[in-house]
Order: structure tokens, then sequence, then C-alpha cells
């Protein structure tokens, strides 16, 4: 559904884009992550046509997204970061209209449709301007879905909602995920953990991580991460010190109720932490790889790559 290769953006001497390619299937959820400034909201105006890219392709349903733009936004529902509502039209009128901007014929009993999908036939008489902000959203992802796309691309769906109306969205787009391509562009990595099948990291403008929330922690599995308990009459300092005077262990770092032990290269240390802190008269209580997040992945892997960056110049673009 989606193919971006080698897209690149630059402004000037700014590369906010760094040839990055990646790729999603149908009926995917793919979730877009990276701190602000990474490249995120470049990316998503590039694919729905409202930016060209400096290099690089991108095609959408089998369209590429300038040279067939038309063509291609009939297959794709935007969701900007920040929704544009006509405030004085009520929410009726307004997906009336985005109707008939879309070419939809007789398009009462879609609209009545979608306002269901989205929680929203109860007030599709209500004027906009009357609306929370969680409600807005819905009526700018009702709008997203109105000509029923193969693809929806959502920039920071959830933002400025409180945890309620982000609750309900978050399920609407996993629902939505079942018939639906979904890009989801957040820096919120609860989110993408709760709704994505796949997670691209991006940083600086280049694509530094891509799979599988689960196989990312299984990859930091792989590189040595234990936690380790021991009981309460060890004392801190000869507990670091211990775990420290080991030739596999390559850092310690003390937790709220252990400590977390990185090891050096692949070699599995269990066997010798534990007789090291039972060698020393340490009880030992837990000893078990670290439950990674995606928010550790995320912070592993842009810490590691936190170093001068390529791009160049003063100004930051998402």
């Amino acid at each position: 559904m989606i193919e971006v290769q080698h897209l690149t953006k630059r402004y000037g001497r700014f590369l906010a884009l760094n040839a990055i390619s990646f790729h999603a299937k149908q009926g995917e959820i793919i979730g877009f992550l990276g701190p602000n400034g990474a490249g995120k909201t470049t990316t998503m105006r590039i694919l729905t046509g409202y930016m060209p890219p400096s290099e690089g392709t991108a095609r959408i349903a089998g369209f590429d997204v300038f040279e067939d733009s038309l063509e291609m936004r009939r297959h794709v529902g935007y969701l900007p970061e920040t929704v544009r509502l006509y405030r004085d039209m009520t929410v009726y009128g307004y997906l009336k209209f985005a109707a008939q901007l879309r070419g939809l014929s007789q398009p009462r009993a879609r609209i009545n449709e979608v306002l269901d999908m989205v929680g929203m036939g109860h007030w599709s008489a209500s004027l906009i301007r009357n609306l929370s902000k969680g409600m807005q959203q819905r009526v700018g992802l009702a709008q997203a879905i109105l000509h029923d796309p193969e693809v929806l691309i959502l920039d920071e769906p959830t933002i400025g909602l409180d945890p309620h109306q982000v609750q309900d969205l978050r399920t609407l787009i996993r629902d939505l995920g079942h018939t639906h391509t979904v890009l989801l562009s957040t820096h919120i990595l609860s989110e993408a953990e709760q709704i994505c099948d796949r997670v691209i990291i991006i940083d600086r403008g280049n694509i530094v991580a891509e799979d599988t929330p689960d196989k990312l922690r299984d990859n930091l599995h792989r590189q040595g991460r234990l936690f380790l308990r021991v009981g309460a009459r060890a004392d801190e300092q000869d507990v670091l010190r211990v775990l420290g005077a080991l030739p596999g262990v390559e850092n310690v770092e003390v937790q709220r109720d252990g400590y977390l032990i990185r090891a050096k290269g692949s070699a599995d240390i269990r066997p010798a932490l534990a007789a090291a802190v039972v060698g020393h008269g340490m009880e030992l209580l837990e000893l078990r790889p670290w439950a990674i997040t995606l928010e550790e992945i995320f912070l592993e892997i842009t810490t590691r790559l936190d170093k001068p960056s390529p791009r160049r110049g003063g100004r930051s673009h998402a």
C-alpha cells in the first residue's frame, strides 16, 4: 500500500530527510516514531502530496504521490496534527461539505455511518466550535475516513486529548487497522506499543530501527541486559563492587528494587553473577532478563546514535 524509496528532503543546506525507505502492507498499522524535529511531519506532508521531495519516490496504492497526486489522494485519508475545521458549521454540515469535495454522490448514509464509527452520531447537529478538543479530533478522523480510503495517515492523532479521549481514539484506530493500512506518527512510545503491528524509529532524518516491538525487545535482550534482586541485608556498595568486578559485566545501574546489569558481548553471564552473589554471602532473590519497554528501546537506540548529525543548518523541521 505504501512504498517509500530513498526519500530525501532538503531545506537549503539542512537535510530534513536522508534517503529513507520503508513500506507498509494492507491491513498493517505502522508506528512512525521519533522526537520532535526528527522528520516525521515532513514525511507525512510528502506522502499526502502537500510537499515535494528533493529526491526519491513514494507510492501509495500504486500511485506516485506527485506524478499521480489526484488519483493517489482518492486512496488516502489524512488527519494532520492540527485539525483544520470550519468552526461555524455543524458536524453534519462540515462532513457533507467534505463529501461534496470528494465527489461522493448521495453521501447521507456514509456520513451517518462514519459518525457512528467515531462515536459522534449524537452530535451531528452540534456546531463544531462548541465541541471539545477530543470531539473535534473525532470529526477530523471522520473526514479522513469519509471516502473509505485504503490508507490512513495520522499525524499525532491523540495530542492534546485527555486520557479517556486518548484511549477511545486508540481503540478506534486499532479497529480501523483491521481493514485499512495506517501510518501513525507519534512521539508517545506507549501509544505505538498498544496500537502498532510494526514501528519505524526516525532520528535526525534517518531511519535508525524498524521491526515489531517484540523483535526490537529481543534484539536488546540479546545484548545482555539482566535484572538482579538480592536480599535486603546486602549493602548496595558491596553489591556494586562485587558485580562490577566480574569480567563479563560492562556496567551496573541501581534500580528501585534491584540492579540493571549490562553484559559485555553476547556471553551468558548469569552463572557467574549467581556464583559471585552467593559466594559473597548475599541472598539471591531474582535473576532474569530485563523487561524492556518500547520507550527504553527508543532511548537506547537514539542515545547510542547521539553524535554530531550529518545534517547541517540551524532550522528544525518536524
